[in-house]
């Protein structure tokens, strides 16, 4: 099992965008690295001021580490943690209910294509893959029964699973709504100009040559290269792919699991969507794994989203908004 990085900026494109603008080339800017949800993220902002900058980013990461602190599966202390040790949460933090009911929203949505309860079978496929093995068909069969969004009571004041043996996971949806929510807090401090990167991107203005953020699309079977740019516009970014993490070398069992059967939906490796909504991005590239290449463009247009695709065969496909920004 190993996590690989599907999305990432993309350098060198200067000459596929747009003229430079004098106003973003002209800030300073300032970067911040730093380790969280179990991979390097990136900040960085644009401002006149360098010290308003700063200041900016210190917000950023202050909401970031807030954010995952809530929601952070292998922090024992986590509100998330909690909620799964002990069935129930009182007095939720606002962003972790948030984040929450979008994913409630999603799963109604999409029939249960999305599914936050699925920890059970990560669970079980995790504790088989340590034991050198997959799991079998009766231990995949009793992970799937303890899955179901509809058994998490959501409320402001309290947070409730309403069947025994249910936990929940948000790593299908945590990453864009933190880099989401993270952009915010940059706005409000003034940046017009910034990019956050959460292993999902923000996009916000231009970036320091005064160019459109320009992101690369990893090949899933081949990290090093790129399957396509894509010349962003505003909406937030997020993929998920096969290669991130699996359970076997053929990737046929990897981190994305289909609620309803408790095995990896077989026809996609990668999935790529550009959202207004962070939180949205992420939890649809998992409903596109599980519609697969036939119901993609249906997808797209249901959510009205923007989206590519690459199938098992390694070939790809994308709405024509998404096409109209990407880069040869």
């Amino acid at each position: 099992m190993k996590r690989r990085q599907a999305l990432r900026l993309a350098l060198g494109l200067g000459a596929l965008a747009a003229m430079p603008g004098a106003g973003a080339a002209a800030l300073h800017w300032e970067r911040r690295s730093l380790l969280g949800f179990g991979t390097t993220l990136s900040l960085q902002a644009g401002h006149e001021s360098a010290a308003t900058a700063q200041r900016a980013l210190d917000a950023a990461v202050a909401a970031l580490r807030r954010i995952e602190a809530q929601m952070n599966l292998f922090d024992a202390g986590s509100a998330l943690a909690r909620l799964n040790r002990d069935g129930e949460l009182r007095d939720p933090p606002p962003e972790l209910l948030a984040v929450l009911r979008i994913a409630r929203d999603v799963s109604q949505r999409s029939g249960g294509a999305f599914d936050v309860t699925v920890q059970p079978l990560w669970e079980a496929w995790a504790r088989a893959q340590r034991e050198g093995r997959l799991p079998g068909p009766q231990e995949v069969a009793v992970a799937r029964a303890r899955v179901g969004w509809q058994a998490l009571e959501l409320g402001p004041e309290r947070l409730r699973f309403t069947a025994p043996g249910r936990a929940a996971t948000l790593n299908g949806i945590a990453r864009g709504y933190a880099a989401e929510r993270v952009r915010e807090v940059l706005a409000a401090q003034g940046i017009r100009h910034a990019l956050v990167d959460v292993d999902g991107f923000a996009p916000l203005g231009r970036n320091a040559e005064g160019r459109p953020w320009a992101l690369g699309i990893a090949d899933p079977r081949a990290e090093s290269a790129l399957l396509a740019r894509l010349l962003t516009d505003g909406r937030c970014v997020c993929t998920s792919a096969d290669s991130q993490t699996f359970f076997s070398p053929d990737y046929r069992h990897h981190h994305i699991f289909d609620p309803r059967t408790g095995y990896s939906p077989p026809q996609l490796s990668s999935v790529t969507v550009a959202a207004a909504s962070g939180a949205l991005a992420d939890a649809l590239t998992k409903v596109f794994f599980m519609a697969g290449p036939a119901r993609a463009r249906e997808v797209a247009r249901q959510w009205q989203v923007d989206a590519l695709w690459v199938d098992k065969a390694g070939r790809w496909a994308a709405t024509p908004g998404l096409r109209s920004v990407l880069a040869a």
